[in-house]
């Protein structure tokens, strides 16, 4: 059984950092792609960020663009979404997802596994 686990999330000033995490069990973790999604009450889930199964591309989201990273170490099943420059709108439920498909995709319904989500709240 496939496990998606995200942590890291918080409450932060606008103009802060934090860093999220994901750890994947349950399937090797070089097989799959990597995403970040956030969702906020009565919103669609939105994509923030990609990465390949080996960490050599990546995409972004247009809203988060030059402020966030996401990165992955294989060793240890994990995968991180650095967001910089935070502002209350990146104010939302974090997302991790898995994919067992071979290309990048921003679409959420294209990602097999998830978890259950970190809380990210970004005050003024």
């Amino acid at each position: 059984q496939v496990q998606v686990v995200e942590s890291g999330g918080g409450l932060v000033q606008a103009g802060g950092s934090l860093r999220l995490s994901c750890v994947v069990s349950g399937r090797t973790f070089s097989t799959v792609v990597m995403g970040w999604f956030r969702q906020t009450p009565g919103k669609e889930r939105e994509f923030v960020a990609t990465i390949s199964r080996r960490g050599g591309s990546t995409s972004y989201g247009d809203s988060v663009k030059g402020r966030f990273a996401i990165s992955r170490d294989n060793a240890k099943s994990t995968v991180y979404l650095q967001m910089n420059s935070l502002k209350p709108e990146d104010t939302a439920v974090y997302l991790c997802a898995a994919s067992g498909r071979a290309n990048l995709d921003t679409v959420a319904g294209s990602y097999d596994y998830w978890g259950r989500g970190t809380q990210v709240t970004v005050s003024s």
